[in-house]
């Protein structure tokens, strides 16, 4: 069987190059996200930088641990702070009698306590020129005591390299995936079409005597060859196509300076095998139809497709459709702000669209009936759409996927982004915006300032999970509603007191006049009464509290509203003496709220980018076999009286109207994946906005159709339609 299959290959790799190709790519892009996600989890270790001279550093307490209930036992969860504590005065006194102190945080501050509540705050962390043993028993639990590679947690850049890492691993899972989906779908409609092609062969061959199981295996044994040749070749590619990603993450600001591709062998034998999983499992399901052919009915078939959406084929893409509805409207009843996440507006269009690609031979017949082309030409072009369902079919796949893709996904994340922008402009009546660090409010006449300052709240819910929340903490509960507009739904901001909260009904508990026991920003516990609930929103709709919850606060942000008739230049320059940046509402939002950030632009570009290439390689892959072997029907064409124009406009139109078709199946399920966040944002009350990404999914339409009409009107497609 392997001799068969071999020789089977020599004679057939000008047709399964372009899977070679796209499974070769697949295992390569496979490889790289792997090396990728396997270098964010295994980071080098780091030598200290900011304490390296000190033997020993203490660092303020910055992670908040509880117990909670993991089944029948229980166990301790730990959330950073939003405020770590300092090292205070009394313990950096006790340090100095052990040895040197070293601090990096400029002179020591005495006296009363600022606005900011930093005047006796003290360092975050020291370096003490002293034994282990003895800083330990002199801290105790005051604080933290931190050696030998433990020491880089006091690193300035500890946390945000840690973010990065994450958004990293969040941006290659997410490529990771769709890379494997779309390898899938191209590699098994190419091995679909490929034995569609070859019906006349195995028709042959069982007339010859050989079995159903004798052609299944020959089919498995060719794609396991190429699987092992295209899996080795993308291994090969993906080390190298790692680093420049690694790279190209670092230059965009995603991933940490130092970060780099570490040798890890697991994510290779992760990609080869996949890429054998995939080769197999694109031509499982075709190998099993050409089995159950019969040699009469092969090569009866030879010419016109009939039947050629079998039975588990059609329900598999009706239970998938049925997924798809079932899932969208259960996530709208149960948890509308679950479809405005990044991981659901990226993996839902997928199975979407698998089940219409399933079903797609369904439309070809009734949307050439429904299209007339006029003329001769067109009548061509609908009678060979028609009959060439499998060729038609596989043009229309990966076209869909693309338009799908582009559409669902950069609709989805516009549409959210511009959602959220038209919510923080509603909660606002401010006419100017001061941001900054550190900010020193102070009454302006002719305007009211509503101060706030970022913080954050615990609580425990259901004794079995703790929870973070942002949280903004004001000074003036009633500036904060003369000058925001909250979508409150229950209650009265200007009520909100030091011994009370503002919650959203995200919250477990959020009944007005109830009592919740949280966490503070800086660890405390307290008892706070419930006076206003917020609408739950796109998600930014954070709790509130007064300064005295959040002294280590420092103001960020000052709301202002302008009073009737008042100078805005004069207002403007006041301004300016709080030391932040003055800034019309509008440009603070564009700003804040952008249509798009950097991060996710770079995200779609991978993203769709994959999707792109595959979509080129199928597309000229299966227009090319198809060419290879349309010779005696456009030589009838020409033997019938068709000029070498005709039989070209034939073709061209053939490739066109299945482009045209995927299109038109991609925006369609475009429309309904957009219809889910536009329903869950109308469900939440918040403006909807919904955005298609036109120049996107016309961009990648065109794309496809010049590929496509370019694959099929190339000289060696076609040079064999002169008469002989």
């Amino acid at each position: 069987m392997l001799t068969v299959a071999l020789a089977s290959l020599r004679t057939r790799w000008t047709t399964l190059i372009g899977t070679f190709v796209a499974l070769a790519l697949g295992v390569g892009l496979i490889a790289t996200m792997g090396l990728g996600l396997a270098s964010t989890l295994d980071a080098p270790d780091r030598a200290p930088q900011r304490f390296a001279g000190s033997p020993v550093v203490v660092m303020g307490v910055d992670t908040l641990t509880v117990r909670v209930r993991r089944g029948p036992s229980t166990a301790e969860v730990g959330h950073r702070l939003a405020h770590p504590h300092p090292v205070d005065t009394e313990l950096l006194r006790e340090l100095r009698a052990l040895g040197p102190v070293t601090r990096d945080d400029g002179p020591e501050l005495v006296g009363p306590p600022s606005a900011a509540g930093r005047a006796t705050r003290g360092p975050d962390a020291v370096g003490v020129d002293a034994p282990a043993d003895e800083v330990r028993r002199v801290v105790g639990a005051r604080a933290q005591v931190l050696t030998g590679d433990d020491r880089r947690r006091a690193d300035p850049d500890t946390e945000r390299d840690a973010e990065g890492l994450v958004t990293v691993n969040a941006l290659l899972g997410t490529a990771g995936g769709v890379t494997a989906f779309v390898s899938v779908f191209v590699v098994a409609s190419t091995f679909a079409f490929s034995v569609a092609l070859r019906r006349r062969e195995f028709g042959l061959l069982r007339t010859a005597g050989a079995t159903p199981g004798q052609l299944r295996r020959l089919l498995l044994t060719e794609a396991a060859v190429i699987g092992v040749l295209a899996s080795a070749a993308g291994c090969a590619l993906g080390r190298p196509a790692a680093s420049v990603l690694a790279e190209l993450l670092v230059a965009e600001g995603m991933a940490p300076s130092w970060f780099a591709i570490r040798p890890i062998a697991w994510p290779l034998h992760v990609a080869f095998w996949t890429g054998q999983a995939v080769a197999l499992a694109g031509v499982w399901a075709a190998s099993r139809r050409a089995g159950r052919t019969g040699p009469a009915e092969a090569l009866r078939e030879a010419d016109v497709d009939t039947g050629a959406l079998p039975p588990i084929r059609r329900l598999l893409g009706v239970v998938l459709l049925a997924g798809a509805a079932f899932l969208m409207t259960k996530s709208l009843v149960t948890d509308p702000s679950a479809l405005l996440k990044r991981k659901t507006y990226i993996t839902r269009p997928m199975v979407l669209i698998t089940a219409v690609a399933l079903l797609a031979p369904l439309l070809v017949r009734p949307s050439a009936r429904l299209v007339r082309l006029p003329g001769a030409t067109g009548t061509l072009v609908s009678a060979n759409t028609s009959a060439a369902l499998r060729r038609t079919a596989a043009i229309v796949a990966p076209v869909l996927v693309t338009v799908g893709l582009a559409g669902s996904v950069a609709g989805s994340a516009m549409s959210v982004s511009a959602a959220r922008a038209a919510e923080a402009r509603a909660h606002t009546r401010a006419d100017l915006v001061v941001t900054g660090r550190d900010l020193r409010p102070r009454p302006v006449p002719g305007a009211t300032l509503s101060a706030s300052a970022p913080t954050a709240v615990h609580v425990r819910e259901e004794g079995s999970a703790l929870v973070t929340s942002e949280a903004r903490a004001v000074d003036d509960p009633k500036a904060l509603a003369a000058v925001g507009r909250l979508p409150v739904v229950a209650g009265d901001i200007r009520d909100l007191d030091d011994r009370s909260i503002v919650v959203n009904e995200e919250w477990e508990q959020h009944t007005v006049g109830s009592t919740v026991r949280v966490r503070l920003g800086d660890g405390r516990p307290a008892k706070l009464r419930i006076v206003a609930v917020l609408a739950l929103g796109t998600g930014n709709n954070g709790a509130y509290v007064t300064r005295a919850n959040a002294p280590a606060a420092g103001v960020d942000r000052i709301d202002v509203r302008l009073a009737p008739g008042a100078d805005r230049a004069a207002v403007t320059e006041r301004l300016r003496g709080t030391g932040g940046t003055v800034r019309p509402v509008e440009r603070w939002l564009a700003a804040t709220h952008p249509r798009t950030g950097a991060q996710t632009r770079f995200g779609l570009a991978v993203v769709l980018g994959i999707a792109l290439v595959y979509t080129v390689i199928a597309l000229a892959n299966t227009l090319l076999m198809a060419g290879s072997v349309r010779a005696r029907e456009l030589d009838a064409l020409r033997l019938a009286g068709a000029t070498r124009s005709r039989v070209l406009a034939v073709v061209a139109g053939e490739t066109l109207f299945a482009v045209g078709l995927g299109a038109v199946l991609g925006l369609a399920v475009t429309a309904v994946n957009l219809a889910g966040p536009a329903a869950a944002l109308a469900s939440l009350s918040v403006p909807v906005e919904v955005s298609v990404p036109w120049s996107l999914t016309g961009g990648a339409a065109g794309v496809c159709a010049v590929v496509a009409v370019g694959a099929a009107l190339l000289p060696g497609a076609v040079r064999r339609t002169r008469c002989r």
